[in-house]
C-alpha cells in the first residue's frame, strides 16, 4: 500500500487532478462518491495567497469528507512559495503539492508551473523551502521536462526525493506539447525501474478508459493514476476503473436518471458554495459532459446554459430524465 508520509493510501489509488476552473469543492463532492481516493485543490496562487486576494483564498475550502486531499500551490519567487504553504498549511490538509506542470502562458511566462523545469537548481531550492516550512508531507506534479531536448525528469525525480519530497505525479508530456500528441510514459516507468527511489510515483495523462489504466499499470508499474480529463462531467470513471483492475469485466454506464441526479448534487453544491449567481453561471461548463453522445440533446443544452435561475435548470434536468427515460427504455 503506498504511503505520502504518513497518509495512507489504498493499493493503486486513483487521484483526480487538480483542474483550474474545474476541481473545485463541488467537483471533487461528487468525484468523491464515485471513487476518487486523492483528490487537489485548483492550484492556488504563492502570490494571491499572500497578498489575501479573494479568488486564492476561497481555493483553501476543503471539506472533512474529502480526506485526504491536497492543497496545491504554485509561483516563481522562492519567499512567497515559503510563506504561501504556511498559510496553506493553516488550512490543515493532508499534504501540500506543488505545481511544476502547468503550461499555460500566463503561468509558465511568469516564470512558475512547468517554467521552473528550464531551472533544475531553482526548482530544487524552492521545494526544499517549502518542505522545510510545513510539518505536512510535500509532494510535486511535473512534466517530463521543458521540450524534447531536456526531458531531464530523471534527475528531477532523484534530486527532489533527496530534498524531501513525499511522491511525485508526472504527466507524460514536455511543456512545448501543451496537451497535444501522445503522453509519452516511458520515462515514468524508467524512474519506477531506478533502484534509488523510494516514493510513491504517479502517472498522469490520456488516462481515458480502464483498459489503458490496466495496461499502463502493467507495463509502468506505477504506484497508482492520476486522472484528469477523463472525469469531467463523468465522475463514474474512477469506480469503473477499479472494477475493471478488479475483475476485468466493465461497470454499466450511468444511465439517463443518475447522470441527472450527479448533476444536480454537482448543482446544488455549486449553489451553496459559490452563491446562486456565480454557482449557476460556473456550472454551465459541465452540462455538456455530463450528457455527451446523448443524441438530439442541443435543445436542452442550449437551456441549461441560458437558464438564468436554478428552478429552470431543475426543471430542465427533469425534462431530460423523462424525455431520454422514454429513449432508454
Amino acid at each position: 500500500m503506498p504511503k505520502i508520509g504518513s497518509v495512507d493510501l489504498p493499493e493503486f489509488p486513483l487521484l483526480l487532478a487538480p483542474m483550474e476552473d474545474v476541481s473545485d469543492p463541488p467537483f471533487r463532492a461528487v468525484c468523491k462518491q464515485h471513487g476518487a481516493d486523492l483528490m487537489y485543490t485548483e492550484f492556488i496562487s504563492s502570490e494571491g495567497l499572500i497578498r489575501d486576494a479573494a479568488k486564492s483564498v476561497q481555493k483553501l475550502d476543503i471539506f472533512e469528507y474529502e480526506r485526504p486531499i491536497g492543497i496545491q500551490l504554485f509561483g516563481s519567487d522562492i519567499e512567497s512559495m515559503r510563506k504561501s504553504a504556511e498559510i496553506a498549511t493553516s488550512a490543515s490538509p493532508d499534504l501540500i503539492d506543488i505545481n511544476y506542470g502547468c503550461p499555460v502562458k500566463q503561468v509558465a511566462c511568469k516564470g512558475a508551473g512547468a517554467a521552473l523545469l528550464q531551472d533544475i537548481p531553482k526548482m530544487v531550492k524552492m521545494t526544499e523551502t517549502v518542505v522545510n516550512a510545513t510539518h505536512l508531507p510535500v509532494t510535486v506534479k511535473t512534466r517530463l521536462g521543458w521540450d524534447d531536448n531536456t526531458k531531464n525528469i530523471q534527475e528531477v525525480a532523484e534530486r527532489l526525493q533527496d530534498i524531501g519530497i513525499k511522491a511525485l505525479t508526472i504527466h507524460g508530456r514536455t511543456r512545448v506539447q501543451m496537451y497535444k500528441g501522445d503522453a509519452d510514459w516511458t520515462l515514468i516507468g524508467k524512474i519506477k525501474e531506478n533502484s534509488r527511489i523510494n516514493i510513491p510515483i504517479f502517472g498522469n495523462g490520456d488516462i481515458d478508459s480502464p483498459e489503458k489504466a490496466l495496461e499502463y499499470k502493467n507495463r509502468y508499474g506505477v504506484d497508482g493514476i492520476m486522472i484528469g480529463r477523463a472525469s469531467i462531467g463523468y465522475p463514474w470513471f474512477f469506480n469503473e476503473v477499479k472494477h475493471f483492475l478488479k475483475t476485468g469485466t466493465h461497470l454499466p454506464g450511468p444511465n439517463i436518471q443518475e447522470r441527472v441526479e450527479v448533476c444536480k448534487q454537482h448543482l446544488e453544491f455549486s449553489l451553496r458554495w459559490k452563491g446562486p449567481t456565480l454557482g449557476l453561471i460556473e456550472m454551465r461548463r459541465h452540462y455538456t459532459n455530463y450528457f455527451k453522445h446523448i443524441p438530439d440533446f442541443k435543445p436542452f443544452r442550449m437551456k441549461l446554459v441560458t437558464s438564468d435561475s436554478s428552478d429552470e435548470v431543475l426543471t430542465t434536468l427533469e425534462e431530460i430524465k423523462h424525455q431520454f427515460e422514454l429513449v432508454e427504455a
